[in-house]
């Protein structure tokens, strides 16, 4: 049986100690963290601790602490022999040098507290700084999920960059339109098949296929009316923006 230590008590660490807890494959031996409220949230019989120089000895160390804190935190473990591997999707495998054996264990999905997630279908992205080290961290990886990729930490920033614009600029977009639909009385739940329908669309075609609206159409008259009805002068900005961005990657076929 694998073992491993979890340090960070945020939404990643949270969901990869109930994950681990499904298989009888892992034993999370212990979980650290510096705010003893937020250990509280981390139920079953584990050990928790709040002191790094405290760590028990596992097979992997998986840091998921906030990224200004990757390198401070593996300092403080840097003698530890198992395998040692952050979960950001933007920090350099470069900040845990110092380490003899580690990498990156970073699993591709938007995480909170309150929403249970399937991790057989998260991809989840490797690296080391060994061959032998990118094996076992792949093994625990294939444990929890179906879908596991060794990639550059340069490819995890870009990907990183492109979760940004499909799961955290959307879910603000989500907000703006709530925003307008409580303004109005109107129910956001009206618009969810919609999302729905606009999620599950790109399974099946490119994205640049499946855009639809005004944008797409060069339909000014229906744009200038939307414009006039924004009252956020921030999001005025944000539709011109978006549609002009629309716009001129169709421009060819308009």
């Amino acid at each position: 049986m694998l073992k491993v230590v979890i340090i960070g008590t945020g939404n990643v660490a949270f969901h990869l100690f109930k994950a681990f807890q499904t298989t009888d494959k892992v034993s999370v031996v212990q979980v650290v963290g510096r705010n003893k409220n937020a250990l509280s949230s981390f139920e079953g019989e584990i050990v928790f601790e709040t002191d790094l120089k405290k760590v028990k000895s596992a097979d992997f160390y998986l840091l998921a602490v906030s990224d200004t804190a990757v390198s401070e935190v593996a300092q403080q473990l840097k003698d530890k022999t198992g395998i040692m591997a952050h979960t950001s999707g933007s920090v350099s495998i470069e900040a845990l040098k110092g380490s003899d054996s580690y990498g990156v264990f970073y699993p591709l999905q938007t995480f909170t507290k309150e929403c249970a997630v399937d991790f057989s279908v998260i991809p989840i992205c490797i690296e080391a700084n060994t061959g032998t080290a990118l094996d076992r961290l792949g093994k625990l990886a294939a444990i929890l999920s179906d879908f596991v990729y060794p990639i550059s930490s340069e490819q995890r920033r870009q990907l990183h960059l492109s979760a940004v614009f499909v799961n955290n600029f959307p879910n603000h977009l989500f907000n703006i339109a709530a925003t307008i639909c409580r303004d109005h009385d109107l129910s956001f739940d009206l618009l969810k098949p919609l999302i729905g329908e606009t999620a599950n669309k790109i399974r099946f075609l490119d994205p640049r296929t499946a855009q639809t609206g005004p944008a797409r159409r060069n339909d000014i008259q229906t744009m200038q009316r939307h414009l006039d009805e924004l009252k956020h002068p921030l999001h005025k900005k944000i539709y011109q923006l978006l549609s002009e961005s629309i716009r001129q990657a169709h421009e060819e076929k308009l």
